[in-house]
């Protein structure tokens, strides 16, 4: 009886640290979130696309996606000087846990297992401004699809931070109908690249 009630309080006090963590990273990356537009520019493009695909009008279809190119480019602007501003940001305060449950002090205790946020950060950030600038001569439809996994992705990648892997893959299948694997698959064969390297570099 008496593991049953000390396994029981280990399991409260765990919950407990756990739910102060996560508040002090949701903090953190409000904090400098809260500088920017980025959540609601995202919102509007990725909405745009949709529009955009659903519309049967070339003439409309041809407004829509025109209309869209002054946000994108805010939207790779602004999310650039956030991840500028996240640069500033003490190294201990920024890493991630590669643990797929959220583990008190998890990227502390295990240093190996965990990641730079910053540096992920980065990687999104040079996608973004990649496809928005469409370097490789994208057609509106196929730039929509990638632009919008390497949105889908770099989201993930903060919820990740502020909860865990689990929680963050759960939040991407309930909120875009898609998995995490569906979505790593769908961004720039440099985005991946740059992406694995970051989280399982210690």
């Amino acid at each position: 009886m008496d593991f049953f009630v000390w396994a029981l309080l280990a399991g409260v006090g765990i919950h407990f640290v756990n739910k102060g963590e996560q508040a002090r990273r949701i903090a953190l990356l409000g904090k400098h979130l809260g500088h920017y537009h980025v959540e609601n520019l995202m919102e509007q493009v990725t909405e745009g696309y949709l529009r955009a695909l659903d519309t049967t009008d070339p003439d409309r279809r041809d407004q829509i996606w025109a209309a869209l190119t002054a946000a994108e480019q805010e939207l790779s602007k602004q999310f650039s000087r956030f991840v500028a501003d996240f640069a500033g940001v003490y190294g201990e305060h920024a890493r991630v846990s590669r643990l797929p449950f959220a583990f008190p002090r998890a990227a502390q205790v295990f240093p190996r297992a965990s990641f730079d946020l910053r540096k992920l950060l980065a990687v999104h950030g040079n996608a973004i401004a990649r496809i928005v600038a469409n370097e490789k001569g994208l057609n509106n439809r196929d730039k929509a699809f990638v632009l919008t996994a390497e949105l889908y992705l770099m989201q993930h990648s903060c919820h990740w931070f502020c909860k865990s892997k689990n929680v963050a893959s759960v939040r991407l299948l309930m909120r875009h109908k898609t998995s995490y694997e569906q979505v790593l698959e769908a961004v720039t064969d440099e985005t991946r690249e740059a992406y694995l390297k970051v989280i399982y570099t210690p």
